[in-house]
């Protein structure tokens, strides 16, 4: 997980891409609960992938616990049972696991509950996307697990040679190669459909049209399908421009189908309608690590920033107008309730409860904003 951060923290120092910086932020008064899982015996909550809630207050949490087993082969190795899916009722008991020996339950990521109160994984390792419906069972999977993992990469194909580029001959199972013309398209662009890289975010419209943020690995691009999994559209690519990315890790979409991604290598959050155009862009929030939008008539986004690789050194949650102006912040850096390490997921149901999942501090967090 550290090795994804440090990897783009070193894209953030290269392209040193913060915006103009705005008059001093207000800080928000919250109070949390830090504590309120509660887990049956020797089972434990280890790096939030994701958190959300559904209507009835049911919290679900996708988490990186579980007893992960590789095959090594000659020079390859497949792995699975990374992560695992737990359900808890509102006051946070434990309920049930769902997903046990999910195939594609490897390295967690994020975790979204839809306005039907379907549950999506998205998981990094295994490049899926799964949807549970109400009782549990997988509705939908988009995006395919690589068969095999390299240990060592392969030899780089002659010049000029079919499939030279990123990633060795066609990019190898999961990357960014493969059908499409890897050569004419752009750093980032990724395969047209569902070859995902490292994908993080899930969101939906009002018609239900699914867009992912694939932008973790190798491409930088949010991708369109509409409800029943069949592709549509994509945009983006590696860069700085406007409708580029470095790192697409979140994203969320208002009630007007726009749609907001957390360009994390850039500092900023770019708001793109429903096909890609780029409709404005906003800094000041700091590096955005984790977002969630309020339902309300007049809506909010909440965003979360780490200022460093590990969220210990810098850290705040921000509540920002869909303008892009920062109404306030709240929350540190640390490990102590109140506090944030790696906020790596938030839900916020409304405009002053949200859920916070963090990845250093094996935890989730409660957070509810006080009155000013």
């Amino acid at each position: 997980m550290n090795r994804t951060w440090l990897m783009l923290g070193a894209a953030l120092a290269v392209t040193g891409a913060a915006l103009v910086a705005q008059a001093p932020v207000p800080e928000l008064a919250f109070d949390t609960s830090a504590d309120f899982l509660r887990t049956p015996p020797d089972t434990f909550v280890g790096e939030v992938g994701g958190v959300g809630a559904n209507s009835k207050g049911q919290l679900f949490v996708y988490t990186r616990t579980g007893h992960p087993y590789a095959t090594l082969g000659d020079n390859r190795t497949f792995y699975r049972n990374g992560s695992r899916l737990f359900q808890f009722d509102a006051s946070g008991k434990f309920v049930r696991e769902l997903g046990q020996d999910v195939y594609g339950f490897n390295a967690a990521i994020g975790l979204r509950v839809d306005p039907q109160d379907n549950v999506w994984t998205v998981d990094a390792g295994a490049n899926q996307v799964v949807k549970f419906d109400t009782e549990g069972k997988v509705a939908l999977v988009l995006g395919r697990k690589p068969e095999t993992m390299a240990v060592r990469p392969p030899p780089a194909p002659p010049a000029g040679a079919p499939g030279a580029g990123p990633g060795g001959p066609g990019g190898g199972p999961g990357g960014p190669g493969g059908p499409g013309g890897a050569a004419a398209r752009r750093p980032g662009e990724g395969t047209p459909g569902s070859t995902f890289f490292r994908p993080s975010d899930v969101g939906w419209d009002a018609a239900g049209n699914i867009y992912i943020a694939d932008g973790m690995g190798a491409n930088n691009r949010i991708a369109k399908f509409d409800k029943e999994g069949r592709f549509i559209r994509q945009w983006g690519a590696t860069g700085s421009q406007p409708g580029e990315f470095r790192g697409v890790k979140a994203l969320s979409i208002d009630a007007k189908g726009n749609v907001y991604a957390a360009d994390y290598g850039n500092r900023r959050i770019q708001v793109f309608d429903g096909d890609g155009k780029v409709l404005n862009q906003f800094g000041n929030i700091g590096t955005p690590l984790a977002m969630c939008i309020t339902k309300g008539a007049t809506q909010h986004l909440f965003i979360s920033h780490a200022g460093d690789p590990d969220g210990m050194e810098d850290a705040a949650i921000y509540k920002v107008a869909l303008d892009g102006t920062v109404v306030g912040k709240f929350g540190s850096a640390g490990k102590l309730p109140k506090q944030f390490g790696l906020a790596n997921s938030l839900d916020c149901r409304s405009e002053t409860e949200l859920l916070v999942g963090e990845m250093t501090n094996w935890r989730v967090q409660r957070v509810t904003l006080k009155a000013r």
